[in-house]
């Protein structure tokens, strides 16, 4: 391995790592496909063509490959045997101190997201980035990536509303 491949792995590394777990919720896999990402850049590194920063181009192809992960049968597997042999489980008292209960709620709702307005609320608040610089990403217009803003502030609204009432339905208390 390069040391220019090495050393944009310590580099971007983490923050690809983030930006996956962000959307398939699982470290190791998530670290699978940062794997992918880095081999995939190697394997291909002459069609980076400088037109936005490596940072960018990086993240761009860890969306890229956790949609196709989420698309994939391995993830409806994983899924699926969660369901089947783990059940819903609940989370511990001790959990939810250690995460802070008002992260946890907010991770939560923003995880029950449809992917497509999770990625844009990701990208813009807890990435810090521009409009233009998500659509890049996304390979989506502006004005989608607007759209799309807008609508997840409201499904995510909904989403914390319902989670108040939660503690008066579930009477695990």
């Amino acid at each position: 391995m390069s040391e220019h491949l090495s050393a944009i792995m310590e580099e971007h590394g983490e923050y690809c790592l983030r930006v996956a777990y962000l959307y398939v919720k699982d470290w190791a896999i998530a670290e699978e496909i940062v794997q992918d990402v880095f081999l995939a850049y190697y394997r291909q590194q002459d069609r980076f063509e400088q037109r936005s920063s490596l940072k960018t181009y990086l993240v761009k192809i860890t969306v890229h490959k956790s949609h196709d992960y989420l698309r994939s049968w391995k993830n409806k597997r994983h899924v699926l045997f969660e369901k089947l042999h783990i059940g819903v489980s609940k989370r511990t008292i001790e959990t939810e101190l250690i995460e802070g209960e008002e992260r946890t709620v907010l991770k939560n709702a923003l995880f029950m997201l449809p992917v497509m307005y999770r990625e844009v609320l990701i990208l813009h608040y807890y990435r810090d980035l521009k409009i233009r610089e998500i659509a890049d990403i996304l390979s989506c217009s502006e004005n989608t990536v607007k759209t799309r803003l807008r609508r997840a502030r409201t499904l995510l609204k909904n989403q914390l509303e319902q989670s108040d009432w939660e503690v008066l339905i579930d009477d695990t208390f």
